[in-house]
């Protein structure tokens, strides 16, 4: 029988925002056994665990009062079974729980654990509160979005959270699980959104070394909307398309498809001409809807493409063909990413779009854990879960 790339992992998850839900999510479109530890305390779960999300599909649940030591002894034999545990606090938060890392590695040496936060573990600001903007902010990402001259433009949660955040933690957790094979081994991984972040910025770094880049100007560079030729332009019916022709003969291509005469219009890399060249696209884009242009470059190489809202995207004929956002139930599902050759269309391998209730699995995990009716009872009467 084909299997996921992680089936047969058993990953632990301390209920939080943000990245880490996304995290949990890739691992259990990987086939990951993902276990979602909920909040619970003496007056009952926590509200936001029962709010639905798409980022907790796939996932087995238990709510937990971890503030108990006998809350605590629960999630140490659960992690008795796993390879992994990842969570979203404070530093030093599990440590008072009594599930931080050594107290985890006590009774698991080879279990992965996994931290993510916005500061990191270290430095003044660690236990500081904050939010993706402010980690962008402060990595210089931030100061380099939106148009000159006006407050930057926060690119949604995007950056922070998920590309510099959960990406690097998932990052971290599979080369720390390859270790762990090889040497019996856990470790520990401390995922800062600031130093994910700054990772990502290495080639705006690599552009400011060859001094192919103006720190100092949004909107005027490579990439930031500052080229003609890589900026989006409002259509008759007031949408949008994206245009970005880098290379030369895909600029080439685009201005033939405008019906553009290349010497007339100018040399692509002439600033002096860029004003007068973002004035003259600007307006031939004006002259017609965006399902116009999207019918003339469709299955182009110009790089030109309309731009969708994220309710549109499900509808385009490349994301249709490829299965890449399903409707179930009320919401908009995103296909497992990324594909494997391995994947097929067979029951085993499709995407697990259930959303499970805050405490759907305590029962199963318990009885699995080789506690009777009697200890559950008891974990119920004291409330330690639901």
């Amino acid at each position: 029988m084909m299997t996921k790339p992680l089936s047969g992992y058993r990953f632990i998850e301390l209920a939080g925002l943000g990245p880490a839900p996304y995290a949990g999510q890739l691992f259990a479109d990987m086939g990951a056994d993902v276990i979602l530890v909920n909040r619970q305390t003496a007056k009952g779960i926590t509200p936001m665990a029962n709010v639905p999300m798409v980022s907790n599909r796939g996932k087995k649940t238990i709510a937990l009062d971890l503030q108990t030591p006998d809350g605590a002894a629960v999630l140490r034999d659960l992690i008795k079974t796993a390879d992994v545990l990842f969570e979203g606090f404070r530093p030093g938060v599990t440590e008072r729980l009594g599930v931080g890392p050594k107290d985890c590695h006590a009774v698991n040496p080879k279990l992965v654990y996994g931290r993510i936060t916005g500061w990191g573990q270290t430095g003044p600001w660690a236990n500081m509160a904050g939010h993706d903007i402010n980690y962008i902010s402060t990595t210089g990402a931030l100061a380099a979005m939106g148009k000159d001259g006006e407050p930057p433009m926060p690119p949604l949660n995007l950056i922070g959270d998920y590309g510099g955040g959960a990406m690097f933690l998932v990052t971290g957790i599979l080369a720390a699980l390859l270790k762990a094979e090889k040497t019996g081994k856990g470790d520990v991984i401390d995922a800062a959104m600031i130093d994910g972040v700054s990772s990502l910025m290495s080639v705006f770094y690599a552009l400011d070394g060859l001094g192919r880049w103006d720190d100092k100007t949004r909107s005027a560079n490579l990439l930031d909307g500052g080229m003609p030729y890589y900026r989006c332009y409002a259509t008759k019916d007031k949408k949008y398309m994206a245009v970005g022709c880098l290379e030369p003969q895909f600029f080439a291509l685009m201005l033939d498809k405008l019906g553009l005469n290349a010497e007339a219009f100018g040399d692509q890399n002439d600033t002096a001409q860029h004003p007068m060249q973002h004035k003259k696209l600007a307006a031939i884009f004006a002259q017609k809807t965006r399902s116009d242009w999207a019918e003339i470059f469709d299955g182009s190489d110009a790089c030109v493409t309309p731009v969708l809202t994220f309710n549109e995207a499900p509808h385009h004929p490349q994301n249709k063909a490829r299965g890449g956002l399903t409707q179930h139930g009320s919401f908009t599902h995103p296909r497992s990413a990324p594909v494997f050759d391995s994947d097929s269309d067979s029951d085993n391998l499709e995407t697990n779009f259930n959303i499970p209730s805050a405490n759907a699995h305590a029962q199963s995990l318990l009885r699995e854990l080789g506690y009777d009716a009697d200890k559950i009872a008891d974990l119920k009467a004291k409330k330690i879960t639901p």
